[in-house]
């Protein structure tokens, strides 16, 4: 890695560390301005993201602070979305997306469905707090073949099972492939629950879904 980019993505790192949403713009902008990989930068902001948590965890700063770097990465992620590079594959499919009932923290899904995008796939984002029947019904409009749910909350993953019980009364379960991601979840959640797959970032999710979607 050459040291403009060191200087660049780090720049990019503190300024979404500090919460400040117009640098980290800047730096995300300066990102595509000099070529620089736009997957890369992606993983800087959300280790930033990840080392903002891990110090509110560690009390070292506020919930206020966490809050003005997740402001700082949405800054830098709206630049860097459409640049996202994934292999085209030659495949399209229909996806459902959106985070479960009472999941109010969207940009997992967010960084998901664009990854998804790039990837070739149509997405429709329901967005936060997506009952189980918002689920179902996008379904049977869009004619989905795949239903991606963010899940971030342990307490609402009663969801899960009500989501699965009402595709199996509409008789869709067998149409439609579920994967689960988020906090909350885990490979057991989807063995647990019936889900067809958990993945834990978003080109997991893309790998899954051409998966599923070819076979």
């Amino acid at each position: 890695m050459s040291k403009a980019r060191n200087t660049i993505l780090n720049e990019l790192y503190q300024a979404i560390l500090e919460g400040d949403s117009k640098k980290a713009q800047k730096q995300a902008e300066i990102v595509i301005e000099k070529g620089l990989s736009s997957n890369l930068a992606l993983e800087t902001i959300k280790e930033a993201l990840s080392e903002a948590d891990a110090k509110f965890m560690r009390k070292e700063c506020l919930s206020a602070d966490v809050a003005a770097s997740f402001n700082a990465l949405q800054a830098a992620f709206k630049v860097i979305e459409p640049h996202l590079e994934v292999e085209p594959k030659g495949f399209r499919g229909n996806i459902v997306i959106g985070t479960l009932r009472g999941n109010l923290q969207g940009l997992g899904k967010d960084i998901v469905a664009a990854a998804l995008r790039s990837a070739g796939f149509q997405v429709v984002d329901l967005g936060l707090d997506v009952s189980p029947e918002a689920f179902v019904e996008a379904v049977e409009k869009e004619k989905a073949h795949v239903i991606a749910v963010s899940v971030s909350i342990v307490d609402t993953l009663p969801f899960l099972k009500e989501l699965v019980d009402l595709l199996k009364e509409k008789k869709l379960r067998d149409e439609v492939r579920l994967i689960i991601g988020g906090r909350a979840v885990s490979n057991a959640t989807a063995k647990k629950y019936g889900i067809d797959a958990y993945v834990q970032d978003e080109w997991d999710c893309v790998r899954k879904a051409r998966k599923f979607l070819s076979s």
